[in-house]
């Protein structure tokens, strides 16, 4: 390979990798973080506790994902999502029916959806916490932590 075939090799091989990193980087970067100030992140055993002591589970994702499998007994509240997934997300654009929730603030309150990915159960954590509620549990992991514990779904 002479040297000008080298340099069409190395800058295809190049534009593929920048491609690649532009199409990877949004996911990677979009990972919700592992904490919540003033909530507490509780893992599938936590959650079964919870709601076995008649906390509330709510499930923020789309209907048809809850309409398709949710944790037995958890309510749909769905969380419209127009903002970034960033920390310093602009709630005023996305859409979360805070009214949904208990009305008596210190019930236990455990948000979900699909993983650390997701950042609906994330949202509506942050959305509670100002709202007043006292006992904020998030659910970091979400229904794909759930199904791998054997916890029972509907």
């Amino acid at each position: 390979m002479d040297k000008r075939g080298f340099i069409k090799v190395v800058s295809v091989a190049m534009l593929g990798a920048g491609l690649w990193f532009a199409a990877v980087a949004p996911s990677v970067a979009a990972t919700t973080p592992p904490t919540l100030k003033g909530v507490t992140v509780v893992g599938p055993a936590e959650v079964k506790k919870i709601q076995d002591a008649g906390g509330a589970i709510i499930d923020t994702r789309v209907t048809v994902e809850f309409t398709e499998k949710t944790i037995k007994g958890a309510k749909g509240v769905f969380y419209r999502e127009k903002s970034p997934k960033d920390v310093n997300f602009d709630a005023s654009i996305d859409s979360f029916d805070l009214g949904k929730l208990p009305a008596d603030k210190s019930v236990p309150v455990v948000f979900f959806c699909n993983g650390a990915e997701c950042w609906k159960s994330y949202k509506a954590a942050v959305l509670a916490l100002k709202a007043g509620h006292t006992k904020v549990y998030w659910f970091r992991d979400g229904l794909p932590a759930w199904i791998k514990a054997g916890l029972p779904t509907q």
